[in-house]
């Protein structure tokens, strides 16, 4: 018998109870791969601000909520949505004009930040950034860093190996660890326990779930429990550590979600130039976010014919014969 709890609950429902004003929060996903856009445009929709943001190397997600206004100050390795933005629009915009604040690290730096925050260690170290302008340049500054106490007093701290090893004293940096109040995922499968599980690439996702005080998982399909204790070893996210499981299909798009469907290019390109010019940007969240109810909403407003365009092939889990330009 089944005993643990059930998290299913409505998207809006879960924004509203986990994600607030001035939260520390990130997203999963890599630049235009497996975003949780359905969760990212409800956060846009409550008009939710002063976001604490973090991403791995996230594009899209980063992208909107940045130049919906939702954001305040970024931690990030690399914000691009391929080749459509090889940086992104708003968020290079953003930072142009200072309106926001940005601290930059290595890719490799970001995933053992999050691992750090799921190990529980406050810092871990690695030579990565060694010889860079990372080390030297730090956007936020001491002011801010006291002023947030979920800001860690440095950016990063260079020191000899206290161990000596190899024979000789060798640099490591250490990277402080992030715990973040929420992060949200988009998975293929998941139960209503909060079981998990990514087909694919992870990126960072599992290390961000397990750094993060509450976690929402949206998926592609809501799975019974035994669908997913069939293969175990295939689940990467513990029920346990989720606290709200939300059903929404395509709720990667315009995104791609590996076996179910790829990016849209279309609107990928479409938003690119709206993005550029203010009144088009404005237009543009009045059409697609403001002005609809919810996902499906916006789904509906795409048209079927565009969702089967980027159907995923059985066989390779991407669109086949997609135009991508």
């Amino acid at each position: 018998m089944n005993t643990a709890p059930d998290k299913r609950m409505g998207l809006a429902e879960a924004v509203a109870r986990f994600v607030f004003d001035g939260a520390h929060i990130s997203i999963g996903g890599f630049t235009i791969n497996r975003n949780p856009m359905a969760a990212v445009y409800e956060i846009i929709r409550q008009r939710i601000k002063n976001l604490h943001l973090y991403a791995h190397s996230n594009g899209q997600g980063v992208d909107e909520l940045v130049g919906a206004g939702c954001v305040a100050k970024v931690e990030i390795a690399y914000g691009g949505s391929g080749r459509f933005a090889p940086t992104c629009i708003c968020f290079r915009q953003a930072v142009e004009n200072q309106k926001i604040a940005v601290e930059d690290y290595s890719n490799y730096q970001m995933t053992l930040r999050f691992l750090a925050g799921a190990m529980g260690v406050p810092f871990l170290p690695t030579r990565s950034s060694l010889g860079t302008d990372i080390i030297e340049k730090w956007g936020f500054p001491a002011s801010m860093r006291r002023a947030d106490p979920q800001i860690p007093d440095h950016k990063l701290l260079v020191m000899d190996n206290p161990f000596g090893a190899w024979g000789q004293t060798t640099k490591v940096v250490l990277v402080p660890a992030i715990q973040t109040d929420i992060t949200i995922l988009h998975a293929q499968k998941a139960d209503a326990n909060g079981t998990a599980r990514i087909e694919g690439l992870t990126f960072a996702d599992v290390e961000q779930a397990k750094s993060a005080r509450h976690v929402i998982v949206t998926c592609e399909d809501l799975v019974e429990p035994n669908a997913l204790r069939a293969c175990p070893d295939r689940n990467q996210i513990p029920g346990l550590i989720v606290d709200a499981v939300v059903h929404v299909p395509f709720g990667a798009y315009p995104t791609a979600c590996y076996r179910y469907y790829d990016y849209d290019p279309v609107y990928l390109k479409d938003y690119s130039q709206s993005a550029r010019d203010d009144l088009q940007h404005q237009a543009y969240l009045e059409r697609w976010i403001y002005g609809l109810q919810d996902h499906p909403a916006l789904l509906e407003q795409v048209g079927a014919a565009r969702l089967e365009m980027i159907k995923a092939d059985p066989g390779t889990g991407y669109a086949k014969g997609l135009d991508r330009r």
